[in-house]
Order: structure tokens, then C-alpha cells, then sequence
């Protein structure tokens, strides 16, 4: 059994202290169905508080009221060395999201921050493993900005078309186990064939994930390349990740998962 090992990570989560769902941009999404608020920010509290009991670092972004899907923090942007590429969103319900986040990296002093030209969500499409930068398509992200990703943070981006709407972004089809040795788990069904070869090809040992578990937001999940936290109803990948030698903790994030959002969602990494 490989042996595994946790390393520190540094977090923006944003409090869903607004978090209603009014509007539909994903099929998870019902504005007829109540949203409990209290109960989600217990649920996201839950969530923020476990990574600190993990030994991980937690920092906040402070919500707008007119902003209610900004609780998921991991489409604002993607950071990989200490470099900072902001979102541009496919929808304008979501759009001055961006400015949010790019605001408070500048407040804080990171010096390469740059505003895309091309829509991407942050991490909703951008995984990064030790040897790539993969980059969902399909329904939000543009092709193009997996380019333009690429020319910024110097690494080499790989694009995977999405073809399920219910897997509407990479971080609902693909998470990242340990970003030291490029392990990975999917759902195949979420991708075209041929991505499903490159995957097959670049990651050979991959977990492959059932449609059941999938379908539950099981691979909108973080791992700290030791603990994997990720949503409870999942129940079929707890024991294979137990095999892979991780250790699984499941999360109650079901009021967030009416807007389409589970763990990952609500995470954003960022990386030094």
C-alpha cells in the first residue's frame, strides 16, 4: 500500500453568509427549492474548521449580499507559485465575482495578478498535479484559456472535454489525491473518448469512480495528499481510497449542493 503523507496547505473559503439559489446556470440548481442558511453556514463552518483542525491554513473572503454563489470560492481564480490568473465567468450572475477575488490577493500584496482576457473559473476547470495543469471545456471555460494558462504559469496544460451537464466543471469529474505523484480519480463518464485515452494514458493508476459516487459530488473533494475530505453520501469511495492508503473524511455540505457546489467548490488553494 503506498504510503502517503499530508502536507500544509493555505485556503480561501468564503462564508455563505448570502447563499440562496435564485437564479439557474448549472443542473443542480432550483430556485424553487429553500435554501436553509443557517444551516449552511454551519455546514461551511464544519468544513473551514476540520482544515484547521488538519494543521491547514484558512483565510476568508468577505461576502457581498448581491453576490450569493460566492461561497464557492474555487472559481475566483487559480494560484500556482505564488501566481494569481483571476476568473472570468461564463455567466453574468457570477461576473463581478472576479473582482472580488482579485481585490483581495492585490490588498494583500501578491504581485503577479493578472485578469484573464478568456472565461475560466478558477479551479472549477484548472487541476494541477505535479507534472500538468489539467483544464476542463466544454461548458464554461473557453479552449483558449487553457493557452493562455499555459504562457502564464509556465506549465504544461492538458485540455479534457466535459460532456455531461451534470459535470458542468472539471472539480465535479476529476480530483487531484496527491499533487507530489500526479495521482488522480475520475468519473470517465463525464468525458469525451479521447479524453478519456489521454486520461487512461497520463494516469494509468487512477481511481476510477462510479457514476453513483460521481453523481453525488464525490470527486468535488481536497486532499492534503493524506486526508481526502469529501462529500459523505459518497459511500463507495471511501473504502478504495482506504486501499490507496488514504484517509477519507466525509463532509455534510447538502444545502451548498443546491447550488451545484460540494467541498472543492468551496476551496480555493493557494499554492506558494
Amino acid at each position: 500500500m503506498p504510503r502517503h503523507h499530508a502536507t500544509p496547505r493555505r485556503f480561501l473559503l468564503c462564508p455563505p453568509a448570502h447563499f440562496k439559489v435564485t437564479y439557474s446556470i448549472n443542473p443542480w440548481m432550483d430556485p424553487t427549492k429553500p435554501v436553509d442558511v443557517p444551516l449552511a453556514v454551519a455546514q461551511w463552518e464544519d468544513l473551514r474548521d476540520r482544515y484547521r483542525s488538519l494543521g491547514h491554513t484558512v483565510e476568508e473572503l468577505e461576502p457581498r449580499p448581491e453576490l450569493p454563489d460566492m461561497v464557492f470560492a474555487a472559481n475566483g481564480a487559480t494560484v500556482i507559485d505564488g501566481r494569481v490568473l483571476g476568473a472570468r465567468f461564463a455567466h453574468p450572475e457570477r461576473a463581478a465575482e472576479a473582482d472580488a477575488h482579485l481585490a483581495w490577493f492585490r490588498a494583500r500584496g501578491w504581485r503577479e495578478v493578472r485578469e484573464p482576457v478568456h472565461v475560466n473559473e478558477g479551479e472549477g476547470d484548472f487541476a494541477v498535479t505535479a507534472s500538468y495543469v489539467l483544464a476542463g471545456r466544454g461548458f464554461r471555460a473557453s479552449p483558449l484559456s487553457h493557452g493562455e494558462a499555459q504562457e502564464f504559469f509556465g506549465r504544461p496544460v492538458i485540455g479534457l472535454d466535459l460532456v455531461d451537464p451534470r459535470f458542468y466543471h472539471l472539480d465535479t469529474a476529476l480530483s487531484v489525491l496527491d499533487d507530489r505523484g500526479d495521482d488522480v480519480m475520475y468519473y470517465p463518464g463525464a468525458f469525451s473518448p479521447g479524453s478519456r485515452a489521454v486520461l487512461a494514458r497520463l494516469f494509468p493508476r487512477a481511481l476510477v469512480v462510479a457514476e453513483r459516487d460521481a453523481a453525488a459530488l464525490g470527486l468535488n473533494a481536497v486532499s492534503d495528499g493524506l486526508h481526502v475530505l469529501l462529500p459523505q453520501a459518497a459511500l463507495g469511495l471511501f473504502e478504495p481510497l482506504r486501499e490507496r492508503g488514504y484517509e477519507p473524511i466525509g463532509m455534510d455540505l447538502s444545502e451548498l449542493l443546491k447550488g451545484g457546489g460540494s467541498v472543492k467548490c468551496c476551496t480555493l488553494e493557494l499554492r506558494p
